[in-house]
Parts: C-alpha cells; sequence; structure tokens
C-alpha cells in the first residue's frame, strides 16, 4: 500500500495540499457541485475522481471549496479524511432526506445537530454509545442563515434536531426486501418516537471523523443542511404533504452559513 500512496496527492480525491479551502460545502451529488460553485467567486474545477468532483472558489475573498462524497458513509469519510489532510477543517454537508418527525413538510430545512449512528462507518471512528455530534459554531451559523431564508408555512419552515444516518436507501423506503426487516421496523419505529426529524446516509459518518480528527491543534468543525424531500410517516398515515426536488434553499443556507462563520472567525 505504500508503494500507492503520494504523500503529495490525496489517493482518492487527486488533490493536494493549498488546493481547497479551509472551509468546504459537502453535497453527496457530484452534479451538485457545479451549481453549488456558481455561488463562489472566481470557482474553478480542481479535481474529479470517481464519486469525487471538487470546485474551490471564493467568499467574503476566503477560500472555500466544494467537494461531493458519493453517497453513504465509507466514501463521505474517505472525503472528510483527505480534505482534512490537505488543510480543510470546517464542513457543512448539503443533502437531502425523507421526513420523519410529522412536524416536517417537503422543503422543509433540517439543520442536523446530532446523527443516530445506524449506519457502520462512523463504528471505524467512535466507540459504541458515544454520540455523532454536529460543531456548535457551524450549527449556530446555519441556524441563523435559516432563519432569515424561512417562513412559517409548510414547506418553508426549518428544524433543528437529530437526524437519522442509515446505510440503505431502501430499507428504509422498502424494509419487506429485507431479512431483517422486523429490526429495521422496530428501530424506526422508536426514532419516530423519538422525534427523529428525517433520515440520511452521510451525516454520522462526517460528524464522527470530524470528531475524532480534532485536536488541540487543529479543531474540525462539522454540520449539516438537509431538506426533506417528502415526509414518509405524513404519506404512511395519508397526511398531507409538500414534495420538494430542489436544493437551492439548503445551498443558499450554507453559503450564508459559511459567510457568518468566516466573519466571526476572522474577529
Amino acid at each position: 500500500m505504500a508503494g500507492l500512496i503520494d504523500e503529495n496527492e490525496r489517493f482518492h480525491l487527486k488533490i493536494k495540499n493549498g488546493d481547497v479551502g479551509r472551509y468546504v460545502i459537502l453535497p453527496g451529488d457530484p452534479g451538485r457541485v457545479p451549481l453549488i460553485a456558481e455561488y463562489l467567486d472566481n470557482a474553478v474545477q480542481i479535481a474529479q475522481n470517481r464519486e469525487y468532483n471538487i470546485y474551490t472558489g471564493e467568499l467574503c475573498k476566503v477560500k472555500v471549496s466544494v467537494c461531493s462524497t458519493g453517497i453513504g458513509g465509507p466514501s463521505a469519510a474517505i472525503a472528510v479524511e483527505e480534505l482534512i489532510d490537505s488543510g480543510a477543517d470546517t464542513f457543512i454537508r448539503v443533502g437531502t432526506s425523507g421526513g420523519i418527525d410529522l412536524s416536517v413538510f417537503g422543503g422543509d430545512l433540517i439543520i442536523a445537530e446530532a446523527a443516530i449512528r445506524a449506519e457502520g462507518t462512523s463504528y471505524e471512528y467512535l466507540p459504541q454509545g458515544y454520540p455523532a455530534l454536529a460543531d456548535f459554531e457551524v450549527t449556530s451559523a446555519l441556524v441563523e442563515a435559516a432563519r432569515q431564508s424561512s417562513e412559517d408555512e409548510n414547506g418553508k419552515r426549518f428544524h433543528v434536531g437529530t437526524v437519522h444516518s442509515k446505510d440503505s436507501f431502501y430499507g428504509e423506503t422498502n424494509p419487506e426486501r429485507s431479512a431483517v426487516c422486523d429490526n429495521i421496523k422496530s428501530r424506526w419505529e422508536s426514532y419516530v418516537k423519538c422525534g427523529c426529524l428525517t433520515s440520511e446516509m452521510e451525516c454520522a459518518a462526517i460528524y464522527s471523523v470530524g470528531l475524532v480528527r480534532s485536536s488541540y491543534e487543529k479543531k474540525i468543525r462539522c454540520g449539516g443542511v438537509l431538506t426533506a424531500l417528502w415526509n414518509a410517516e405524513r404519506s404512511k398515515q395519508n397526511l398531507p404533504d409538500t414534495f420538494c426536488n430542489s436544493s437551492e434553499r439548503a445551498i443558499e443556507c450554507a453559503i450564508n452559513a459559511i459567510k457568518l462563520l468566516i466573519e466571526r472567525d476572522c474577529k
């Protein structure tokens, strides 16, 4: 393995030190990266390899990058690991999700202050029972940014709380396909009872890497803003819902949160 590793270039991302900024937005979809990069000044593509598409530009004259993570915890963890090794320390996941708590409607924003570790990647980083928590500074900036763009109307609100991170998309949408269907349904029902807001696939892994890689020398800060596409529980109960296919409001929330962080970090 040592012969495959180039100390000057990250193995998966194909980037070098200086290619990315301190602040990084993390969508899952590589196709969403250039859309987010349009919000940056002087953005250029740095690299593209596998599921990783990376652009770097500027916000408030500070270098900011966008890097896709692909689907799920393993690829997201690799991205965060190699971005940290390249100089980044502040990450905001921008993703989509399916609502769980009945207060969530499609189009609402979810600020993920913690993630249920119902996947496998986080267990390679954190011990059993240790929570996958977002950074308070990043979460606070996301809340402030979300408040500015939200209204008291279904599909336009924002929520702050716990999200569910999983490995199997179809375990959520079609649990009967699984040989452990009863276990999946039982755990899901417990998340509903506990007020879990929404279900997605990457926050737990991203937060776990950030928690472990933080040190006195370099604090790693992670947070996330998700768009609820619809609400799975409202659909099951034949309750009214709104549906959303756009991540624009979540992207703008992340951009504005980074502007706030830059302003605060420069003081």
